[in-house]
């Protein structure tokens, strides 16, 4: 699992913690004015002086859980074995998920907050979901190769949620996807040996 841990917590801090340039409203379509609205949020709480790290910890978290949905991701990665697994470990399972997930977030975002993010553009995947496109901008390396970084928003019909992400083309439910299914196929389908695992993971994160 470690090559997994590392790019999973690298990639999702550089997702959620860096800032979008700005660009005009009218020029963007929902998605794009979604997602540079939205992680413009996230770079206000990072940058807040006047914040307790505490304080930073729990506005951060709840920020995080409003733009994504955690639960769907949570249910994409246990591919075939969330129809085997017992309720009660589902429910287990996307509980962890959840703790795990916002334990890695905060172990790394503070690395990232000091650069930027620019929205080059989207494409719609369905009626319902759009890829929005984007690259990393470091102020303290200009002369940087910047990264490409693929946000994929989901339209509920209620609001619009992150339900995946991507650098360099590495999206990052079909890596855990691949990773947790390969664990779980090396441990008989035992979903309470993965939440463990997790739950480890969370509490090193700390």
């Amino acid at each position: 699992m470690k090559p997994f841990i590392a790019s999973f917590a690298v990639v999702t801090a550089l997702v959620l913690s860096l800032g979008l340039a700005a660009r005009p409203a009218f020029a963007a379509a929902p998605a794009e004015q979604y997602i540079t609205d939205n992680i413009q949020k996230g770079l206000t709480i990072l940058n807040d002086a006047q914040l307790s790290k505490e304080q930073r910890k729990t506005e951060f978290q709840g920020f995080l859980l409003g733009i994504t949905d955690i639960n769907v991701i949570a249910r994409y990665t246990l591919g075939q074995y969330r129809r085997s697994a017992a309720p009660e470990d589902l429910t287990a399972f996307d509980a962890a998920f959840k703790d795990y997930a916002l334990a890695v977030y905060q172990s790394y975002f503070s690395k990232y907050s000091g650069q930027s993010l620019k929205v080059t553009g989207s494409y719609a995947l369905t009626a319902d979901e759009t890829v929005v496109k984007a690259v990393t901008v470091d102020p303290k390396k200009p002369g940087g190769k910047p990264f490409e970084v693929n946000f994929r928003v989901q339209n509920t019909g209620s609001r619009q949620v992150v339900v995946d992400f991507s650098v360099e083309g590495v999206w990052i439910r079909e890596l855990e996807r691949n990773d947790f299914t390969s664990y779980l196929g090396q441990h008989g389908g035992d979903v309470k040996a993965l939440i463990a695992m997790l739950k480890q993971k969370a509490a090193q994160s700390r």
